[in-house]
C-alpha cells in the first residue's frame, strides 16, 4: 500500500487526460514543429500555443492578458520584478520601490532583492497574526515613487488567501502596478475577480495537475518589460528560444480542466476531515484565518520538537515550509506571522487535492495522531501544559490569540 501524498502544495500528478493529450503531440505523427517556423507544421504548433493561450486569458477571466511563456512560476516572478525594474532602470523612471510581504514565496522576495542591482527599493510589509495583509498596512507604506507590488494571491504554505480588491485600488491610486503570484490559486478558489485586479499575474502548470517545466507571466499590453533571456527574439523578444509545444498545450489542458465547485466542496470537506482528526487529537494551532484555499491546512504542535516531528513523519508525503527552499528551520512564513521559532519549526503543511481520497486522510491523520501522540508522551514542556502549569501561550511566550483545530 503507497503512503499518503499530502504535499499537493508543492507539486501535483499530472492528470492522465494531461499526459494523453501531450503524448500525442510528442511523437512523429505529433504536433512538434517549431511554431516559429512558417512552414505548415511550425503553423499547426502556432495554432497549439495560441490555443493554450486563449485557454489562459479564459482561466483568468480576462481576455486583455498577453503571455509569456516560462519554466514555471519562478521565472514567471523573476520576469515580472526584474523585468520591470530593469525597464524602470532603462528609462529613468523616477519609480523606484517594490513592496512585498514578509510571508512571499522565495521567489519573489529573491527577485525583489536581486532588482536591487538596477537602483530599486524594496520595503517588506508585515502581515497580522492571520497571515494577511492589513489595507492600513499597504496603504501608509504606498506614495507615488511605488512602482510595484507583488502579492501571492494564496500563500504556499498556509493557504491564506489575500483580499486584493480591497488591496488593489489603493496601488492603482497611486499609480503603480500590482503583480500576483497565483501559482497556488488556479481552480482552488470560487471568486476569480482578484485577477481582473493585477497587471502582471504569474502562473506554473504544475500546481494544478499540469507537468512541470512550463508557467506563464501573464501581462496588460501596456506594461513594459526587459527581457531576462536574449537570443531569437521569441515571444515579442521577452522570452528567446523554441516554445515547447507539447508542454504549452499540456498547460493549457490542465487550466482548461481546472477544479471545478464540485471539487473544490470535496476538497473542503477533507480539510474539514483533518480538522476533526487534530481536533480529537487536542492542542493543535491552525495557521492561518478561515479565508484560506480548500487544498492547504497549516497546522503546529505545541509540545514537540521540530526535528523530531520531521523524523518521526520522514516517511509520510507533507510539507515542512517549502518545498522550493532548501533552507532548514521554521518557516519564514510562520515567523513572519507572529510564531515563536520552536512553535513555527513544529509545524506541518497538510496539502491535498484532486486525488487524494477519504481513506488517504485517515492513514495520514492516523500516522500524525500517533507520532504526535509519543512525542508528546515524552515532553516535559507538554506535561507541564496538561498539567496546568502552563498554557500554549505562556509556554512559547506567544500573546496573540492562536486558532486551535
Amino acid at each position: 500500500m503507497t503512503q499518503p501524498y499530502l504535499d499537493y502544495a508543492a507539486t501535483t500528478p499530472v492528470d492522465p487526460r494531461v499526459s494523453a493529450l501531450m503524448a500525442s503531440l510528442e511523437g512523429p505523427d505529433g504536433v512538434f514543429a517549431n511554431p516559429s517556423s512558417a512552414h505548415p507544421a511550425g503553423q499547426a504548433a502556432a495554432a497549439r500555443v495560441e490555443a493554450a493561450e486563449a485557454q489562459v486569458c479564459e482561466t483568468l477571466g480576462d481576455a486583455a492578458f498577453r503571455t509569456v511563456w516560462t519554466s514555471g512560476a519562478t521565472e514567471a516572478d523573476n520576469l515580472a520584478i526584474l523585468g520591470m525594474s530593469r525597464a524602470l532602470a532603462k528609462r529613468g523612471e523616477p519609480r523606484r520601490r517594490i513592496l512585498v510581504t514578509a510571508t512571499e514565496h522565495s521567489a519573489v522576495l529573491a527577485a525583489a532583492q536581486a532588482a536591487r542591482e538596477y537602483g530599486m527599493q524594496v520595503e517588506t510589509l508585515p502581515v497580522a497574526a492571520d497571515g494577511r495583509l492589513a489595507p492600513e498596512t499597504l496603504v501608509a507604506a504606498l506614495d507615488t515613487d511605488v512602482a510595484l507590488v507583488s502579492l501571492a494571491l494564496v500563500n504556499n504554505e498556509t493557504g491564506v488567501v489575500q483580499d486584493i480588491p480591497t488591496l488593489a485600488g489603493p496601488i492603482h491610486e497611486v499609480g503603480a502596478r500590482l503583480h500576483l503570484d497565483a501559482a497556488q490559486a488556479l481552480g482552488r478558489l470560487a471568486d476569480t475577480s482578484a485577477y481582473g485586479y493585477a497587471d502582471l499575474v504569474s502562473l506554473s502548470a504544475h500546481k494544478c495537475c499540469g507537468p512541470k517545466g512550463i508557467g506563464a507571466l501573464c501581462y496588460r499590453p501596456d506594461v513594459r518589460l526587459s527581457p531576462l533571456l536574449h537570443g531569437g527574439g521569441q515571444q515579442a523578444g521577452l522570452r528567446s528560444g523554441t516554445l515547447p509545444v507539447p508542454l504549452i498545450a499540456g498547460m493549457g489542458e490542465a487550466l482548461r480542466l481546472v477544479d471545478d465547485a464540485a471539487e473544490r466542496c470535496r476538497q473542503y470537506a477533507l480539510q474539514r476531515r483533518m480538522r476533526q482528526a487534530l481536533h480529537d487529537l487536542g492542542g493543535v494551532v491552525v495557521n492561518g484565518g478561515d479565508d484560506r484555499a480548500p487544498h492547504i491546512l497549516n497546522v503546529s504542535f505545541p509540545g514537540v520538537h521540530g526535528g523530531a516531528l520531521r523524523a518521526a513523519l520522514s516517511d509520510l508525503s507533507v510539507g515542512f515550509g517549502s518545498a522550493c527552499s532548501r533552507r532548514d528551520g521554521p518557516s519564514h512564513v510562520l515567523r513572519a506571522m507572529g510564531r515563536p521559532d520552536a512553535l513555527a519549526y513544529a509545524s506541518v503543511r497538510l496539502s491535498l487535492g484532486r486525488f487524494t481520497t477519504e481513506e488517504e486522510i485517515d492513514r495520514a491523520m492516523a500516522a500524525v495522531t500517533h507520532a504526535v501522540g509519543m512525542l508528546r508522551s515524552i515532553s516535559p514542556l507538554w506535561r507541564d501544559i496538561g498539567e496546568g502549569r502552563h498554557t500554549v501561550h505562556s509556554a512559547y511566550g506567544f500573546t496573540t490569540a492562536l486558532e486551535m483545530a
